[in-house]
């Protein structure tokens, strides 16, 4: 895949123009509501389709779905995610006029941390190319992980990194509005605002080293593997608040995620060591996964509510 320096530029314009937008349109710190939220994510997925059939158009269908197979593993990783937000906001008590700041900001340290991931992986790959089997291992290690901890749940208060933060700087009692900062008596204090953006942050980076290497499965083009991963991120805020008060409902999604990274793990494993498996066949498995346990999450939702 040849991609041009023109092509980078305007996918990297792309990204910060719609990051400019998304920062200018939430820049008061009025509460987002869920017709909002919704307008905004079909907008994003949109955009996310739309990055897709331009490069089916110009590459091919093969880097086509690739790009599409990738933005589905993301996509779908990230709402794991977005569960783990909400929890971080619940515990701090964090209204939610003051949440879409905290996870802009999140965004572009979700980007910026992934970009060197995946700098970082495409320079391993093609140095060595057998780190690929250890991205398998590793994916399929996961996937049987997440798949043995569905029933847990992220707790703040077993968390060792915040434990360890907490130690190392002074916190106010109380959210100070939209501030990071305060000065108290000549002090400079940090707010609990500002322990749940590094715990955002903290967060993201677990979340993407498992989602660089799952993506890596699907393509080693960098500029896919990139784009992918910026279009699926993009929208994260605007679905958060979309899927707020429906994380109880995704009852089975630790399921579907967890059989699709031992999917992709398989299938990085079996494309270098035996045979090349057809993308649109990977597409399909996972597809169909998400969407067997998206709809089987609703069901016994509607069954619980009877």
């Amino acid at each position: 895949m040849n991609v041009s320096i023109t092509t980078w530029s305007l996918l990297l314009a792309f990204v910060f123009a719609m990051l400019i937008l998304d920062l200018f349109l939430h820049r008061s710190h009025q509460e987002i509501k869920f017709k909002e939220a919704a307008i905004w994510s079909g907008i994003w997925i949109a955009c996310g389709l739309g990055v897709g059939a331009i490069i089916w158009a110009q590459y091919g269908s093969e880097f086509g779905l690739q790009y599409l197979s990738g933005y589905v593993i993301e996509k779908s990783l990230a709402i794991d995610n977005v569960f783990v937000w909400g929890l971080l906001f619940t515990a701090f008590a964090v209204p939610k006029r003051y949440q879409h700041r905290v996870l802009f900001l999140g965004v572009i340290g979700a980007l910026a941390m992934r970009s060197v991931m995946i700098i970082a992986g495409s320079a391993l790959i093609k140095e060595f190319a057998w780190i690929l089997y250890i991205f398998g291992v590793f994916l399929i290690y996961t996937g049987f992980k997440m798949f043995k901890q569905r029933n847990e749940h992220f707790n703040l208060d077993k968390s060792k990194f915040y434990a360890w933060l907490r130690k190392k700087v002074r916190v106010t009692d109380s959210i100070e509005n939209e501030n990071f900062t305060v000065v108290k008596n000549g002090v400079r204090y940090f707010t609990p605002l500002f322990l749940v953006l590094v715990m955002v942050e903290f967060m993201d980076l677990v979340f993407a080293v498992d989602s660089i290497p799952a993506i890596f499965a699907v393509t080693e083009e960098p500029f896919i593997v990139f784009a992918s991963n910026a279009l699926a991120i993009l929208g994260l805020r605007s679905m958060y608040f979309l899927i707020a008060d429906l994380m109880d409902k995704f009852k089975y999604l630790k399921e579907g995620l967890s059989i699709i990274l031992v999917w992709v793990g398989v299938k990085m494993i079996v494309s270098h060591a035996l045979f090349k498996i057809p993308t649109w066949i990977s597409l399909a498995v996972i597809a169909s996964v998400i969407t067997i346990s998206i709809v089987a999450s609703f069901r016994k939702a509607a069954e619980n509510v009877k």
